[in-house]
């Protein structure tokens, strides 16, 4: 049996996604499953910086950042369509947001994973610094 080609990707920022595009690519993740529609618009709206990978018309890849271009970025999101995993797609989408002109200042990335593994191959290291959550579904509401 023959390998199977790399797919020809192509990278853009978020200017031509279509939420609907990037909810099905959402959908293959156990993170992601319950997001919906409505959020994924206001998700896409209040992002600072996000790149696609693209196989044809086809979203393959996605990677965001919210950040104030200074002093810190912090990196959410990264997916990549199963069947086009394990050709470097990842690791060109963290690889192409650390080094992308508009945040040639900030200071230090964050990202939240549960898979470091493969975060620490490309220079991330979780002993760098500590990180607290608030989860909201945990407390009781003010109301």
């Amino acid at each position: 049996m023959a390998p199977a080609l790399k797919p020809v990707v192509t990278f853009s920022e978020k200017k031509e996604l279509q939420p609907e595009q990037l909810l099905k690519l959402f959908h293959q993740a156990p993170w992601a499953k319950e997001r919906t529609l409505e959020d994924v618009r206001d998700m896409l709206r209040h992002t600072d910086m996000a790149l696609c990978a693209w196989d044809g018309d086809h979203l393959i890849g996605f990677i965001r950042v919210l950040t104030d271009f200074v002093y810190r970025a912090t990196i959410w999101d990264v997916i990549v369509d199963k069947s086009h995993q394990r050709h470097g797609i990842g690791t060109d989408l963290v690889q192409r947001i650390l080094h992308h002109p508009r945040l040639k200042r900030v200071e230090l990335f964050w990202l939240c994973t549960r898979r470091p593994a493969f975060y620490e191959k490309l220079g991330f290291n979780s002993k760098e610094q500590t990180g607290m959550v608030w989860v909201r579904s945990k407390h009781v509401s003010l109301d």
